[in-house]
């Protein structure tokens, strides 16, 4: 049965606000309706498209990251509270992947997981001491991954941070990361 267009409008709008990560093309098959439609529906309600809702997310809810420069950051980090959780954003472009079969390089989804894992301890000096990772299916030229981390224990020295990493629903990567940080007391290498 065919939604009324303002009940639909409504229903999106809802919809972004618990998902604001959601592509229009998600939206067309959620809604059973063209592209070109949730297009439209996105411009009557004011609804910006989804790169402007990734920066407005990553603005309004995130922590400085005090471990890692901007530029050190893989993927796109757009919520962070500090020794909680955070969730990054990383876009499979041809760049990242095998060129023969376009699934992406396992070390780009690592790196993603990574540093997120670091981005997310609350300390100026941050090291991945260990990791036991997993890749649960290929990830394609493409495809938006979508990680998730959060602060699972902390004691002496050490953070045990859990990443799981996302296409759209379906988990692609899994990691547990024993993250070294050092205390203010001790000294800090020379540089």
């Amino acid at each position: 049965m065919k939604i009324k267009k303002k009940e639909r409008q409504r229903l999106l709008m809802e919809l972004l606000e618990g998902n604001p990560f959601m592509t229009d093309e998600e939206l067309s098959a959620h809604f059973g309706v063209s592209i070109q439609t949730i297009r439209l529906d996105r411009m009557e309600q004011n609804i910006p498209e989804l790169r402007e809702r990734i920066k407005d997310v990553a603005y309004k809810q995130r922590d400085s990251v005090i471990s890692l420069a901007p530029e050190e950051v893989f993927g796109e980090i757009v919520d962070l509270v500090l020794e909680e959780r955070a969730i990054s954003i990383f876009d499979v472009g041809p760049e990242h992947v095998f060129e023969r079969s376009g699934i992406a390089r396992g070390h780009h989804l690592f790196a993603q997981a990574n540093s997120l894992a670091v981005a997310l301890v609350n300390n100026e000096f941050v090291l991945t001491a260990k990791a036991s990772i997993q890749f649960t299916r290929p990830v394609r030229v493409g495809e938006r991954v979508v990680a998730k981390a959060e602060m699972a224990g902390k004691g002496s020295g050490r953070t045990r941070i859990l990443v799981t990493s996302h296409v759209n629903q379906e988990v692609v990567f899994t990691g547990e990361f024993a993250m070294f940080q050092q205390n203010e007391t001790e000294e800090r290498p020379q540089q």
